[in-house]
């Protein structure tokens, strides 16, 4: 037993003693300090400038008027209105009925017109004949007269006799004149008759409102029985010219310059998700003082069926181009101009860059960024010229 205990204890000091150095070592290693890694910047979203295609636009909106509006008004008074042929929406064409007019009063006057003029064309008859019967009394006369100055001559009649038949001579010729004055009253009367039809023509046609334009009836305010009267009534029709519509929008005066007659314009009213084609037709010479906002007349193609006075909103295309392009966010702007921090082996560096066109969010790099550098995606908020950085890269 005692040769056992001996050799085992000779065995535990011999572990124990072969331990030591390693235990020793392992808490040599222990209180060793580690080497330092270099810090990481913090981490930061970049993108990457790229070719694209860049529309520029500009939003406008404003109301749906139309292009011209025809007012179509009674040109006639005091009649009332007996049957109405259009209605609101209607196409009409020019010099079609839309309305009529009481004419019995005016068939009447026509009535009395024609018996007037019919009057007159008899009287002018009497006349005529009244001058042919005294140019043949004065013919007659004179041969008298003739006859009896030979006669005093010769000795043969009294002065009596011969004063007689200058008397008679002289008077047929005034019956003559007396006649022929009486026609020229009785034509110039026929002539007022028939000038008075003309104008009862006139108005009997004015009976029959029509109207001046073709296009599309926006307003009807027409009422069966209601008296017309020219100077206070409101137009009885508005007709929408050729059913031409148009958006008049309002425009900032600092985009004003970059518009131009014939620009596409994409026009969407209001409830619809679909727009229409149209173009600039007009813009206007002159900008609000107050809110420094110009005009411009968007024609729409086709004539669609759009209500007017409809709010729209339109997109005039101003510019597109295929080039390099940075998100807007990227972009600083300070009083050098433009500039984007760009990311190059972890450092942030600030450049100056010249920028084109502008849409959907993006800015086109006209120079200082090359295609594919990466530039931090949202600039000028965390980090400065020559922070170093843990790019993130995002699409």
């Amino acid at each position: 037993m005692s040769r056992s205990f001996q050799l085992l204890a000779t065995l535990s000091l011999l572990a124990f003693a072969g331990a030591l150095p390693q235990a020793a070592q392992a808490q040599a290693q222990a209180n060793t300090p580690a080497k330092s890694e270099p810090a990481a910047g913090p981490s930061v979203t970049v993108t990457n400038a790229k070719v694209t295609e860049i529309v520029q636009s500009v939003v406008v909106s404003g109301s749906m008027i139309a292009r011209d509006e025809v007012l179509v008004s009674p040109e006639i008074d005091g009649l009332a209105i007996t049957e109405i042929l259009a209605e609101e929406g209607d196409r009409v064409a020019a010099g079609q009925v839309l309305a009529r007019l009481s004419r019995t009063t005016l068939d009447v006057q026509k009535a009395q017109n024609d018996a007037q003029i019919a009057r007159a064309e008899a009287a002018i008859a009497q006349a005529n004949a009244q001058i042919v019967e005294a140019e043949a009394n004065v013919v007659q006369a004179n041969n008298a007269f003739d006859r009896t100055k030979v006669l005093r001559d010769n000795g043969n009649a009294s002065l009596e006799t011969f004063d007689q038949r200058d008397a008679a001579a002289r008077s047929a010729r005034a019956r003559v004149n007396s006649s022929k004055q009486a026609l020229a009253i009785t034509t110039a009367d026929l002539a007022l008759a028939k000038a008075q039809g003309r104008d009862i023509d006139v108005r009997l046609a004015r009976t029959e409102i029509k109207a001046p334009a073709a296009g599309t009836i926006s307003r009807r305010s027409a009422r069966l029985g209601a008296m017309v009267v020219m100077a206070t009534s409101d137009p009885l029709f508005r007709i929408i010219a050729d059913g031409a519509i148009e958006l008049q929008a309002d425009v900032a005066e600092v985009e004003l310059a970059g518009l131009k007659l014939g620009q596409k314009v994409a026009v969407t009213p209001a409830g619809s998700d679909k727009p229409l084609e149209g173009e600039i037709r007009l813009i206007a010479p002159e900008v609000d003082k107050a809110s420094r906002l110009g005009r411009v007349r968007i024609a729409l193609k086709g004539n669609p069926p759009v209500a007017i006075g409809s709010f729209a909103r339109g997109v005039i295309e101003t510019g597109r181009k295929t080039s390099i392009t940075l998100p807007l966010s990227a972009v600083t702007y300070s009083r050098g101009g433009a500039t984007v921090q760009s990311v190059r082996e972890g450092k942030v560096t600030t450049r100056k860059v010249e920028l084109g066109l502008m849409g959907d969010g993006r800015a086109e790099i006209v120079s200082g960024i090359a295609d594919g550098e990466s530039v931090v995606a949202r600039a000028g908020t965390f980090v400065r010229d020559g922070d170093v950085i843990t790019p993130i890269a995002t699409n």
